[in-house]
């Protein structure tokens, strides 16, 4: 089965970006030519946008390929398709990688061990609840990718919104 999804590089380094393309024509099987241009929110930075059709998983697998360049800001998400519910990565340099599941609507599914875990960890004292539950949907990562999220007058951009 396929299902298709969109690579978001938000940010990275000129000399980074071959590397980017590179590491996606390697998932992917093909070659592949990002359309970049600047990063107003972060000067000296670019950022592309790539929508992508592969085999379930590739979204992991473009994620893993990205992952570990301290420079690179991306997301990566894939729809559901009949045999796996749809993906999102979000990875930062401060940050690291946060994945989700998400169903249908685009909404992030919490697995039934994590949600019992974040309550237990409270209940413990060890955490805030409200900010475990922020933490498994991806908040701290959309708070310090939002900037990013907006290319700039002119530029293709496919907001990601928040459901509230």
């Amino acid at each position: 089965m396929t299902t298709r999804g969109v690579l978001y590089v938000h940010s990275a380094p000129r000399a980074l970006c071959p590397h980017v393309e590179w590491a996606v024509a390697g998932v992917l099987g093909t070659r592949v030519n990002l359309d970049w241009i600047r990063q107003p929110a972060a000067p000296g930075t670019w950022r592309s946008e790539f929508s992508w059709q592969g085999e379930a998983g590739t979204a992991s697998k473009l994620a893993s390929a990205l992952r570990g360049w301290h420079l690179l800001r991306f997301e990566v998400t894939a729809e559901p398709c009949p045999t796996a519910e749809g993906e999102r990565y979000s990875c930062t340099p401060d940050l690291g990688i946060f994945h989700a599941v998400t169903g249908i609507h685009g909404d992030i599914l919490i697995p039934e061990d994590r949600l019992r875990a974040a309550l237990l960890r409270s209940q413990r004292g060890e955490t805030d609840l409200e900010a475990e539950i922020a933490r498994l949907l991806g908040k701290p990562w959309d708070d310090e990718l939002e900037p990013f999220r907006y290319a700039g007058e002119g530029a293709p951009v496919r907001w990601l919104h928040q459901v509230v």
